[in-house]
């Protein structure tokens, strides 16, 4: 029998019985316009968006509705919710309803301080009963799709099974595991074993998530663990044909070699998309450089690209860079791996972050 989830399935590019791609939700990045540069190389099977932030005084966020109601991908987009507030998560749940989602999502695993020092996200993974009292309530105000997104701990594992089984009681359809404590954030090695117990000991389809960096990795990660799938964030922003090489990879067909030209492509396709009517550019070429803070990683060993980038004031000089770097041997191949040593350094874990993931400001998966 089918799993719920699969049922949310579009046929288009989509072939059945394939291991699940997700693209991670990353606060300021998995809007509407990164969705739709990453569908242009090869969408994942499912969207999440970026969460909203739900408490007393809260509406949904106008620009994450836009990544619903105007989604032209062609793949569905899960609405992701992040509080501890049960009547508010209900009411808000029951207003997303009304838009084209194809289900809600909730976050447990959010590792930023500002976060979990509110009880939400990650924070909420001290507390299994209360976590018991929201899956409850959502499950019961969620006559669809319900989804859910966590880390193996807070500052440890001991309530890992636990959690575990309580998705199970309120028949969650889909839990996405983050394989490190919160505590660990993003330093760590990703702990697949939790993961692998996780989709033993889950009713429902459980999504790898942790430093999916290539198709090859997606491949080897879902042989370890026995994941239905996996859910990549911070190296779909590296490389957005991940999700078209892992579809590649799960069919036993060869991966598409990427040359320093299509990355070129990508960076023209990114900046165009992302830039809002009236932006001073300086804002615009800043916010350029954390998405490429990511990307630089795979062009060259030595980090030259992520030096000069990093130093540059205005659109011109970026892509004078970008042309120098990328364009004067175009077709040299783009690194499928990021380079060792070679680092991104988004402000992903200052106890200002406040995001799950590599937002602008902090990194996920």
């Amino acid at each position: 029998m089918k799993s719920a989830l699969e049922l949310t399935r579009l046929p288009a590019g989509v072939v059945p019985g394939m291991p699940f791609t997700a693209l991670a939700p990353m606060q300021d990045v998995t809007d509407l316009a990164f969705m739709r540069v990453v569908a242009s190389y090869g969408a994942p099977d499912y969207f999440f968006t970026e969460f909203f932030r739900v408490h007393a005084q809260s509406r949904p966020e106008k620009h994450i509705l836009r990544s619903i109601d105007e989604n032209a991908t062609g793949r569905p987009v899960f609405a992701q919710l992040i509080g501890e507030d049960i009547a508010h998560l209900e009411r808000t749940a029951v207003e997303l309803l009304r838009h084209p989602v194809a289900g809600i999502d909730l976050n447990l695993g959010c590792p930023a301080p500002k976060v979990y020092k509110k009880n939400v996200g990650g924070g909420l993974l001290r507390d299994p009963a209360k976590i018991d009292e929201i899956l409850g309530a959502l499950r019961a105000a969620i006559p669809g799709l319900f989804t859910v997104k966590m880390r193996i701990g807070f500052d440890d594992t001991a309530s890992f099974d636990r959690i575990v089984d309580i998705v199970n009681a309120h028949r969650v359809d889909l839990l996405s595991v983050h394989g490190r404590t919160v505590k660990e954030m993003y330093r760590s090695e990703v702990h697949y074993d939790f993961i692998a117990r996780a989709a033993a000991r889950c009713r429902c389809p459980v999504l790898a998530n942790g430093n999916i960096t290539s198709a090859s990795t997606a491949v080897r990660v879902l042989g370890a663990t026995g994941a239905a799938g996996v859910m990549i964030g911070r190296h779909a922003i590296r490389n957005p044909w991940i999700f078209r090489q892992c579809r590649e990879a799960f069919a036993g067909q060869p991966v598409t070699p990427l040359t320093l030209a299509d990355v070129r492509d990508y960076i023209g396709r990114l900046f165009e998309a992302t830039r809002p009517p009236g932006i001073p550019e300086v804002a615009h070429v800043n916010k350029m450089k954390k998405y490429l803070n990511f990307v630089g990683q795979g062009v060259d060993p030595e980090g030259a690209f992520l030096r000069a980038m990093r130093r540059v004031q205005g659109a011109k000089e970026l892509f004078t860079v970008c042309d120098e770097h990328l364009l004067t041997e175009p077709s040299r191949p783009f690194a499928d791996e990021p380079y060792p040593g070679v680092i991104a350094r988004p402000n992903c874990e200052t106890p200002d972050s406040t995001a799950d993931g590599c937002s602008l400001e902090a990194v996920t998966a």
